[in-house]
C-alpha cells in the first residue's frame, strides 16, 4: 500500500484484531472442555489493559497495576470460565486468591511459551504510553520476550489520522 491508497470504508484493521481475540478465547475454552487441564507443558502469559471497559480485578491488584498487567495460567489457577466476551479465572498472588474478569477486547498478548506461539493486539488507546508496573506476581515465573522468528503474531494496521 502506498500514501495515496484510499481510506477503506471497511474496518480491516478491527475485524482482524476481533479475529485473532477470538483464537484466545477458543483456546481458553478448550482448556474448560477439557475439565479445566492445561495438556502437556502448555501455559498462558495474558497481557491486558486493567482500566479496560469490563475488566474486574481487586482493588489490590488495580492500585498495583494501573494500566497493564500479565498473568500466567499455567499450575494455580481455577474456575477458569469462558463467554463470547471474555474469560474469569481464579489466580493467586503473593498467596492471596483473587478473581479476575477480563474481557476479551482488553487483552494485548498472549503467549504460550511452551510452543513459541503468541499474538499481539493494538492496545485500546494508541495515545496512551503503559505506566510502568511490578512484574506479574501470580506465583508463577515472569514472561519471556518472543524471539525473532518464533511464531508471534502482530498485526498493526497504522491508522490515518
Amino acid at each position: 500500500m502506498n500514501d495515496s491508497s484510499p481510506d477503506s470504508l471497511i474496518p480491516y484493521d478491527e475485524i482482524v484484531q476481533e479475529a485473532l481475540r477470538a483464537v484466545v478465547g477458543r483456546v481458553l475454552g478448550e482448556i474448560v472442555a477439557g475439565g479445566g487441564v492445561l495438556p502437556g507443558e502448555h501455559h498462558f502469559y495474558i497481557t491486558f489493559k486493567t482500566g479496560a471497559p469490563g475488566v474486574s480485578i481487586p482493588p489490590h491488584l488495580k492500585e498495583r497495576f494501573p494500566d497493564e498487567m500479565t498473568i500466567v495460567i499455567q499450575n494455580k489457577f481455577w474456575d477458569l470460565g469462558v463467554d463470547e466476551q471474555g474469560f474469569t479465572v481464579g489466580l493467586t498472588f503473593n498467596q492471596i486468591p483473587a478473581k479476575l474478569d477480563v474481557p476479551f477486547s482488553a487483552i494485548t498478548a498472549f503467549v504460550d511459551p511452551a510452543v513459541d506461539f503468541g499474538l499481539q493486539f493494538q492496545a485500546l488507546s494508541q495515545d496512551d504510553e503503559p505506566e510502568p508496573h511490578d512484574e506479574a506476581g501470580n506465583d508463577a515465573p515472569a514472561a519471556t520476550e518472543a524471539e525473532p522468528g518464533s511464531n508471534v503474531v502482530s498485526v498493526d494496521f497504522g491508522r490515518k489520522k
